[in-house]
């Protein structure tokens, strides 16, 4: 009993029931614990800055480093973009058709009780992209212009990578630094419960029980996205290079548990290496391609971030054109690289995206506090799974792939 309380999912899950019972039955006081969710977000703006910077470059480092590996790595590169961009156009079709945020506010409820941002114009494309460069590097960090923080991320990851061996030393500093900051999320992912209280109590005491409608619609969105990405996408690139998704998952089925409970796919890493082996991919390949895959091809990550960046547009009344939705997907597919398997980095990554495009205001994360942790879990497995795939698929399309290994693995199974 004790070790269940202790974990974070069960008291968000218990402080957002708190939440909505405050909000319903004593909404006065409800509405005063706002500044519980607007500390929490700013604990999350204060890491965003830094986090881009260091995983940006860290990422064009490890960037250089496949294609100093040749082939494999330029067809694991060449493989993560593609997927990643196939599962961002999946979400952003689902959130559109759907539309789970029409409706969270009304024109009356703004008025009443205006939201942060609320109204916010959103910016034009030519506008956005000419506030790319920075006036000051230092003033793009003290005010959290991210885009300009990760063009100047971008500069400095490829110039690092310009001087080779000489700038190892540098990229070494980051990745250890990058260490720390995460930590730091990780820390702040302890006071998560409290804001989702705060949170939840003031949207469901300010605009009532009804607001609760959305945010399931959301989830039903997203959960049914990652359905049709692994089901769909990944059983189809499955069944190509001769493979059936439904046996490699009861083969990874107790990894697949292990992630379902720590909410991050990091946990089962260095099992997931030993099962890909086991399976019959070779060592080279499972040493390169789960590694990189860990920070380049994060597919729940990608699903999500798109899926809630557009419904807090529709909670907002923000009406993004296809350049608009196509500039974020554009960012987005650089910003999730950030989020390598840590518990909560999810969050601050949309974070991220969404103090770079302007479009919606940063503040509306509060409203999703409270069920963004539900949503981590298929996050995580969406991204574990989809790193498997990926290195099985490569095994095979390398000559790399023991089919003897992967029969007797599954036999195991069946007995």
């Amino acid at each position: 009993m004790r070790q269940l309380a202790g974990n974070l999912t069960v008291q968000v899950i218990f402080a957002v029931l708190l939440g909505v019972a405050l909000g319903v039955f004593v909404p006065d006081f409800a509405r005063t614990l706002k500044p519980l969710g607007d500390t929490f977000i700013n604990l999350v703006k204060m890491v965003v800055a830094p986090i881009v910077f260091l995983t940006i470059v860290t990422g064009i480092a490890s960037m250089q480093d496949l294609r100093r590996l040749g082939r494999v790595g330029a067809k694991a590169f060449v493989y993560f973009t593609a997927t990643s961009l196939t599962a961002l156009g999946i979400g952003m079709v689902v959130v559109n058709t759907m539309k789970p945020g029409a409706g969270f506010i009304r024109p009356t409820d703004l008025a009443d009780a205006p939201l942060p941002g609320a109204g916010a114009e959103p910016v034009g494309v030519i506008e956005f992209l000419s506030n790319i460069v920075p006036p000051s590097v230092v003033g793009a960090f003290a005010e959290g212009e991210l885009l300009q923080v990760v063009f100047f991320a971008i500069l400095f990851g490829v110039a690092l990578a310009m001087i080779g061996e000489r700038g190892r030393m540098v990229t070494e500093v980051c990745e250890r630094t990058s260490e720390v900051f995460f930590r730091i999320v990780s820390i702040i992912m302890k006071v998560a419960p409290i804001g989702a209280l705060g949170a939840m109590a003031y949207t469901v005491g300010t605009f009532g029980v009804r607001t609760l409608l959305p945010l399931g619609r959301l989830m039903l969105a997203v959960y049914l996205t990652m359905a049709i990405f692994i089901f769909g996408v990944l059983s189809v690139i499955m069944h190509r290079f001769g493979f059936s998704l439904w046996k490699f998952l009861v083969y990874i089925r107790q990894e697949l548990l292990l992630v379902l409970g720590t909410s991050s796919s990091e946990s089962a890493f260095p099992r997931l290496l030993e099962k890909l082996e086991r399976y019959g991919a070779s060592r080279p390949i499972t040493g390169l391609v789960v590694p990189a895959g860990y920070s380049f091809n994060l597919d729940g990550t990608s699903i999500y971030l798109v899926m809630a960046a557009i419904f807090l547009a529709q909670v907002y009344n923000v009406d993004l054109s296809i350049g608009q939705q196509l500039v974020l997907l554009g960012i987005l597919m650089v910003t999730s690289k950030g989020a390598a398997g840590v518990t909560g980095s999810g969050f601050v990554v949309l974070a991220s995206t969404l103090a770079a495009t302007k479009t919606v205001p940063i503040e509306g994360l509060a409203i999703l506090l409270g069920v963004d942790r539900f949503m981590s879990e298929a996050r995580a497995i969406t991204n574990f799974i989809g790193n498997g795939v990926a290195t099985l698929v490569i095994a095979r399309s390398e000559g790399q792939f023991d089919d003897s290994m992967r029969l007797a693995a599954d036999a195991a199974e069946q007995r």
